[in-house]
Formats: C-alpha cells, sequence, structure tokens
C-alpha cells in the first residue's frame, strides 16, 4: 500500500507497499458496551485480581462493569463482561510485559554487534531500541502480525520511512511509518496496542512510540525480530 509516486523508494520497497500492509492497521474498535452478563468466567479470580477488584472468584455487577470496561478499552469483543481466556491472556501478556522491565534483551537473543538495532520480541509483544549492550528505549508493547499474517522472523533493515503514510488500498492512515521487510513496518495506531488478534504484519505502536522510533531510527538501521506470537 505505499506511494508508489514518491521518489527514492526502492523496487523492492514498491512490490512490497502494493502487499498486504495495508491491513496493518488491524481489528476496528470494540463495539459498544452490551449488557452486563451476570455469568462467571473460566478466569475470574485471575481477572479480579489484575483489575483490584476483590478476589472471591464470583461475578458481580461491579466485577462486570470494571471487565467490560477493559475489554471496550483494548477492543476485546465480546465485551459483555466474561473474564474469558481472551481478557485473560491480555492480562497475562500484560503482567509479564511489565515484568521484563528495563531488560528486555536479558536472554541476549537481539544481536548486541550491530550498534543500533531496533529488537521485536514477538512472544511478549515488547520492543526497544538497543546500542550494544546500551538500552536507548524501551521496552514498548507493540501490537503485531496475527495468525496467517505474522511478522516475519530474522535480521531486517529499514530501507524506506514515510512520516505521513496512507494506504493506498485502504486510504488508512499510518503515520511514522518505517518499512523493514516488504510490506511490514513500525507505525503508530489509533486503537490498543493490546487489540487482538493482532495486525496483518506491521508492529503497531502507540503514536508516542512510533514518533520516537521516528527520531531515533533511520533508513539503513539494523531491525531483528524473534520469537512467536501468542496464538500464531
Amino acid at each position: 500500500m505505499g506511494d508508489t509516486r514518491r521518489r527514492g523508494v526502492v523496487a523492492l520497497g514498491i512490490a512490497a507497499l502494493v502487499a498486504p500492509l495495508t491491513l496493518a492497521m488491524g481489528t476496528t474498535t470494540a463495539q459498544a458496551a452490551t449488557s452486563c452478563t451476570t455469568q462467571t468466567g473460566p478466569y475470574q479470580k485471575q481477572v479480579e485480581k489484575f483489575l483490584g477488584l476483590p478476589v472471591d472468584g464470583r461475578q458481580s455487577a461491579a466485577d462486570c462493569k470494571a471487565i467490560q470496561a477493559f475489554q471496550t478499552k483494548h477492543s476485546i469483543s465480546p465485551n459483555a463482561g466474561l473474564a474469558g481466556p481472551i481478557t485473560w491472556g491480555v492480562m497475562d501478556l500484560m503482567n509479564k510485559q511489565k515484568a521484563v522491565g528495563k531488560t528486555p534483551n536479558k536472554a541476549g537473543k537481539c544481536p548486541t554487534n550491530k550498534g543500533r538495532i531496533a529488537c521485536v520480541d514477538l512472544t511478549l509483544q515488547l520492543s526497544w531500541i538497543q546500542d550494544g549492550t546500551k538500552l536507548v528505549y524501551g521496552p514498548v508493547p507493540v501490537r503485531t502480525g496475527r495468525d496467517g499474517h505474522e511478522t516475519r522472523t530474522g535480521p531486517k533493515k529499514i530501507y524506506w520511512r514515510h512520516i505521513d503514510h496512507v494506504s493506498s488500498l485502504y486510504d488508512v492512515p499510518m503515520p511514522y511509518s518505517q518499512f523493514f521487510d516488504g510490506g511490514q513496518a513500525f507505525h503508530s495506531v489509533g486503537i490498543s496496542v493490546w487489540a487482538p488478534p493482532g495486525s496483518h504484519g506491521c508492529v503497531n505502536m502507540t503514536k508516542t512510540d512510533a514518533a520516537k522510533y521516528w527520531s531515533l531510527l533511520r533508513n539503513g538501521d539494523d531491525v531483528f525480530v524473534y520469537g512467536r506470537k501468542p496464538g500464531t
């Protein structure tokens, strides 16, 4: 979905930009709040604990209202307030991301011999920029490709940047786009980066994080993607 009229785009970039990159924005926002369910969900206690509610394992009106608000915020559908597997899966991922702290490359899976590099951990849905062993920015939560449209793993390089990119196929804005593999790019989205099931290959970010990546990265900078997104 790129603007093939722009100068300076390599042939690979042009071909890639008419590919499914346009789908990277992913799902739409959650539906309007529906009536609250009275049903106790299979992950009731875990969800209650995450939300700071009384942990009794039984659905209440207050529980449902809090769960429903979380579901609506993160585009989880249906958003009837049930403590189900999708809702708990998002919360569990948030817990795991928080536990990483400021040592996202503790296992050394992202190369430290490349200088400045943007790392993407698909398993934890985290990205960060490092320079050698020094953490430059992040880690920040990201939203990568869903099942069937996975963000491709391995070493990459940023080859084209377009700060005001718009999908030519879907007319969808993709601010701060930085393409690193065919039609896959870092860019900001207007929905939650935890919204399931994921993008169509791009690495979705908040506007703040995408803007920071834009200021820190340049064409030719390295990107390394590894791991496997839950559910793919």
